[in-house]
């Protein structure tokens, strides 16, 4: 039981560690791409340690929603880390505590209530921009429950671990139909998360125009760095689901020895690194969509995983 429990640890570590990273590659990724130099891979960790460096100034007019915010939207990707399987195939001691749509839920939970910290400020860009979060989510997270649902109809489960032990036992349920459909929709799932092109665009910092940014827009010194740190984490567990649960569910540690669990995290950095190479790809071969195109494009996204769960259910129709 302690291993499993350190285990849990070294997965939550490696999250940590790993989702600045993972966003300074995006970030210059998609500067070479664009032919331009670009900042540094390791950048966000020097933002967060300035940030952490700060002072933190809080308005009078803000309540209790505002100075919680921070530490909810820090810590809720650390627990989600402890369900899915990040660097181990098999459960860990808190893996049955939810399956992948508790986990959404707590996603959902730090994002709405970044919503209400940025309307808890009373400025207006604040509200602004929360109400178009609000927009984003109203329509991803049906998309979340369809998409989870269809797994439960392919898999007969939505425990993480049993979801991607039925990929690694039946590789060639990859290629049906419902399974190639429950990928595009939850890529397009990430897109919308993360704040990438075409829904958002995450280098944009002009207030008028913010979507994902105007969450951390009135936060300075140790909360400003709490929300970037955690959004940065977010984004690397919805990877992960993605990569190690619904695509590539190979590169896990299989056995509880020490060597093998820390032979997995450099696989898991290549499968992370290969699906940021798709990802900037895509950003820059698409434009950012108009604020009232992104209701088609979710819109798609939510016909898609319907299509991929009546296909799973109805598999001869």
């Amino acid at each position: 039981m302690i291993r499993t429990i350190s285990y849990n640890v070294v997965q939550v570590l490696f999250v940590m560690a790993f989702a600045p990273l993972y966003a300074g590659v995006l970030s210059r990724l998609k500067e070479i791409i664009q032919s331009r130099r670009g900042p540094s891979i390791l950048q966000p960790y020097r933002d967060i340690w300035k940030l952490f460096h700060k002072d933190q100034i809080l308005s009078e007019e803000t309540t209790w929603i505002y100075r919680l915010t921070p530490y909810l939207v820090f810590i809720v990707p650390m627990f989600v880390a402890i369900l899915i399987p990040v660097l181990t195939d098999y459960p860990l001691i808190f893996a049955f505590m939810g399956d992948m749509l508790a986990g959404g839920f707590f996603l959902a939970l730090g994002g709405f209530f970044a919503a209400l910290a940025a309307v808890d400020t009373g400025n207006p860009y604040g509200p602004m921009g929360a109400s178009r979060t609000r927009m984003v989510g109203f329509l991803a997270e049906p998309v979340f429950m369809i998409v989870f649902f269809t797994v439960s109809f392919v898999a007969q489960s939505t425990i993480p671990f049993i979801v991607q032990q039925k990929w690694v036992a039946n590789p060639a349920a990859f290629f049906s139909p419902a399974h190639i459909l429950l990928l595009i929709a939850f890529l397009m799932l990430i897109l919308a998360e993360g704040g990438k092109i075409p829904v958002d665009n995450p280098t944009g910092h002009f207030e008028l125009a913010m979507i994902d940014e105007s969450k951390g827009l009135e936060f300075s010194g140790r909360g400003a760095a709490l929300m970037k740190w955690g959004g940065q984490m977010k984004f690397l567990i919805l990877a992960c689901i993605f990569l190690n649960v619904l695509v590539a569910p190979w590169g896990l540690a299989d056995s509880q020895a020490p060597l093998v669990v820390l032979a997995a995290v450099p696989l898991i950095l290549v499968k992370v690194l290969l699906f940021a190479i798709a990802l900037v790809v895509i950003e820059s071969s698409l434009a950012k969509l108009r604020l009232f195109r992104i209701s088609e494009f979710l819109g798609a996204a939510f016909i898609i995983a319907v299509a991929a769960m009546v296909t799973s259910v109805f598999p001869g129709a």
